[in-house]
């Protein structure tokens, strides 16, 4: 009853009727389902809302609170604010009382995936891949990339090199591919990773497509040529293998890592909110079930611990950090786990406002950007924020296709002009770094 109080003594007279009712609704509806995680998603529907009230928030906040929702965007729901999307998957079981009580509450949303099994089958059938079935313009299984790995690298030993940077909690091997002109000197170099979070499979699928592009234009591109030449690249295509072998497997949504947590049910870490940079104080959960689960610790998880000691090894050739994410088609930079602005805060804006210029002039895809705490949301634990703060100056976050329409879904038909796009993007950032030493 005491949230009821506080209710009537904060919204309109209308709002109150609409709010008790729904508080009647939630009432009948269990707590938090406990349900294993489950291989197929008949029947569940992803919603969009957009919150423009305090109050509204408050009512978005107690439907995620009483029936269990996978939060697409934003990242937790206490980084739900007013006049922010919010996009958020309900189980079949859960579709119904949630209409009814969306309709109840006078808010508007929209329905942006009908029936996220039939999208997932739409989008790609898992069994019928295979190691020798790698394609630019498809989605690839971890055992394919790893194949296209060697094979890629075997066919262009002029300009390339790989190394096994670690292992995953379940044994998989983390790759780093080494692009450039071979000069027998250390040479400044850009990072870039691709695959932290699991679902978000156009990002191993452009770290590939970077790969290729580099190695076939290289002598008639003038940008890519003088780059090589002058730096290298190192790219690891996959960060998460585990999470991503699992989305393959068992689990297309599945987003943390695979490990084991002492004393939870629960498992998996998200591995960006697991460096140490603001660890686990603001967009980050201490709840082993969260989305956002920051660990029981700064760099627990060994694929983490992995990036993170090759780039301290490397720290002082490194001039620039990358990471790939998806979806809602940002350039972002630091800081995300808190609101101060970085010292150079005027130069990475101007980087990023060129980058997305550049970006749009392919296909006009509308980019935002800016420091990530007030850009998207505010987030602890960062790989962005952590190698800024290792002295890397140019660090950025992409957020790819789309904004939401089919969001971790984005259909094979997109591959290709999604990475012709950011190629444009992250050749100018690339160029930028190489005349900008420091």
């Amino acid at each position: 009853m005491g949230q009821l109080h506080q209710i009537k003594g904060s919204v309109r007279s209308v709002f109150k009727v609409r709010t008790m009712k729904i508080l009647c609704l939630l009432g009948l509806v269990s707590a938090v389902l406990a349900s294993p995680v489950s291989q197929r998603f008949d029947g569940e529907k992803v919603f969009r809302l957009k919150p423009t009230t305090d109050q509204a928030v408050w009512f978005v906040k107690g439907l995620a609170s009483t029936i269990k929702v996978d939060l697409w965007r934003p990242d937790s729901i206490d980084q739900v604010v007013v006049n922010s999307d919010v996009d958020f998957c309900v189980g079949a079981q859960d579709v119904q009382k949630t209409q009814d009580l969306l309709e109840m509450s006078g808010l508007e949303y929209e329905v942006l995936i009908e029936d996220l099994q039939t999208m997932i089958e739409q989008q790609i059938d898992n069994k019928e891949r295979s190691v020798t079935s790698h394609s630019y313009v498809k989605y690839n299984d971890m055992e394919t990339i790893n194949a296209w790995i060697a094979r890629t690298v075997a066919r262009h030993s002029n300009l390339l090199s790989h190394s096994e940077i670690g292992t995953s909690y379940e044994g998989r091997p983390i790759y780093v591919i080494k692009i450039g002109k071979k000069t027998g000197q250390s040479k400044p170099a850009i990072f870039m990773d691709c695959g932290i979070h699991a679902r978000e499979w156009i990002s191993p699928a452009f770290c590939q497509w970077f790969v290729k592009e580099a190695v076939s234009t290289y002598g008639s591109d003038p940008i890519i040529t003088n780059l090589l030449d002058t730096m290298d690249f190192f790219v690891v295509p996959v960060i998460n293998v585990d999470g991503y072998s699992f989305t393959w497997s068992t689990n297309r949504m599945w987003r943390k890592t695979r490990s084991k947590i002492r004393g939870s049910k629960c498992r998996g870490v998200d591995p960006n909110r697991n460096w140490d940079a603001g660890w686990c104080t603001i967009g980050a959960s201490s709840n082993p079930c969260s989305e956002t689960y920051c660990g029981p610790r700064v760099e627990s998880e060994k694929e983490v611990q992995a990036v993170a000691n090759f780039i301290r090894h490397h720290k002082g050739s490194i001039k620039a950090y990358l990471t790939m994410h998806s979806y809602s088609q940002m350039c972002l930079f630091p800081y995300s786990y808190t609101y101060d602005l970085v010292p150079n805060h005027a130069e990475l804006n101007n980087l990023a406002k060129g980058a997305i210029r550049s970006l749009a002039s392919l296909y006009g895809t509308q980019y935002t950007y800016g420091p990530g705490a007030t850009t998207i949301y505010p987030a602890a634990g960062g790989s962005d924020d952590w190698a800024y703060d290792q002295g890397i100056k140019y660090s950025f976050t992409f957020e790819l296709r789309d904004t939401g329409r089919y969001g971790f879904l984005l259909p094979e038909s997109q591959i290709k002009p999604t990475c012709e796009e950011t190629m444009l993007a992250i050749k100018y950032v690339a160029d930028y770094v190489v005349n900008n030493l420091y």
